[in-house]
C-alpha cells in the first residue's frame, strides 16, 4: 500500500550516506537520484525511503509524531540496527526493547532529526 514515504534533510549527500549505510544490512541502494530527492530501498516495486531537500529550499522540518518505520526480521535484527544508527551518530529516542507484548523496537532520530523505529512484531 505504501510506495515511499519522504522526510526532509538539509544535506543530502550526508542523509544518502547515512540512509545507505545504516539500511545496508536490509539490501537497500540508491535506487534513483534526482539530485533534490533520492530513493533508498531494496527496489522499485518495493516500499521505499525518499530523502529530499524540501521544494521550498527552506529547513527540513521533522514532523510531531511522525516517525518512519523499519521491520527488521527479529530481535536481534533491531539491536543491531539500533545499536548502528547509534553509533552512526543518530540520537536515541528510546533504546531497542520490549514496548508491549508483542512489539519490540528501538527508536532514533537521523542527523536532521527525523524519528524512526526498528521494530519486530511477535
Amino acid at each position: 500500500m505504501i510506495g515511499y514515504i519522504t522526510i526532509g534533510v538539509s544535506d543530502m549527500e550526508k542523509s544518502k550516506a547515512f540512509w545507505t549505510e545504516l539500511l545496508e544490512p536490509l539490501g537497500v541502494k540508491i535506487l534513483l537520484d534526482m539530485g533534490r530527492l533520492a530513493l533508498i530501498g531494496p527496489g522499485m516495486e518495493q516500499p521505499m525511503l525518499a530523502v529530499c531537500v524540501p521544494w521550498d529550499e527552506g529547513d527540513p522540518q521533522p514532523g510531531n509524531g511522525n516517525m518512519v518505520a523499519f521491520p527488521a526480521g527479529s530481535r536481534e535484527k533491531v539491536d543491531e540496527l539500533y545499536a548502528r544508527a547509534i553509533a552512526m551518530g543518530a540520537a536515541d529516542e528510546g533504546a531497542a526493547g520490549e514496548r508491549m507484548p508483542t512489539f519490540y523496537g528501538g527508536y532514533f532520530r537521523d542527523p536532521d532529526g527525523n524519528k524512526a523505529v526498528f521494530y519486530h512484531m511477535g
